[in-house]
């Protein structure tokens, strides 16, 4: 178990970046408060903390499901491959039309206050559905397919979690130009399909 550690924690740090790394609400909000420097630090810690606390609730939700009823598992990988499959298919299509908004902008009102910038962060975690299928469902079911190295696994996605929001947020005046530019989103969104169809596809197999 222990020779495996590293691999599973660096599989779920690859899995969490590629999960975290794409254009939304939550990032642009991080990104927004990066750039005028306001309540970084509480910013970063309530998206840092809120994803650890969705990844321990996957991974031993689903880790507990699977081992109660084995045969959950080949259920779990079929859904979790076709979900990340599906998500690919997505993050190309991003690629291949970009939108209007393809580039993060960070523009827009202030959040006033250290509170207002928490409660508006919290929101904009807690109530998007989309966190609760990537962090709970899809981290859940990819870790649960690693056996007793899950928690490694969900360890390694939690420190992509901490690594990209510091970095977003204490990045944010340097990496202002870049991301402000569609074409820097469309090559992390080609990444983000290629990783997502090829762990989708292997998961599928291995069921």
């Amino acid at each position: 178990m222990t020779h495996g550690f590293i691999p599973a924690a660096l599989a779920g740090f690859g899995t969490g970046l590629s999960l975290i790394v794409a254009i939304g609400a939550q990032n642009a909000f991080v990104l927004r408060q990066g750039v005028r420097r306001q309540a970084v630090l509480a910013v970063v810690a309530v998206c840092a903390v809120s994803d650890a606390l969705l990844i321990a609730l996957g991974v031993a939700g689903v880790g507990a499901f699977v081992t109660a009823w084995p045969a959950a598992l080949t259920v779990v990988a079929l859904a979790g491959g076709a979900f990340l499959v599906c998500y690919g298919v997505l993050a190309a299509r991003r690629v291949l039309r970009p939108g209007s908004g393809a580039a993060l902008s960070a523009e827009g009102a202030s959040s006033g206050s250290a509170r207002g910038a928490v409660l508006t962060c919290l929101a904009l975690t807690w109530l998007n559905p989309h966190v609760y299928l990537d962090t709970v469902l899809l981290v859940g079911s990819l870790a649960a397919d690693r056996g007793d190295l899950r928690w490694a696994f969900g360890l390694g996605a939690g420190l992509a979690s901490l690594t990209w929001f510091t970095t977003l947020g204490y990045g944010a005046r340097l990496l202002r130009g870049l991301l402000g530019r569609p074409s820097a989103w469309r090559v992390m969104d080609g990444l983000v399909a290629a990783t997502m169809v090829t762990m989708g596809g292997l998961l599928v197999a291995r069921a």
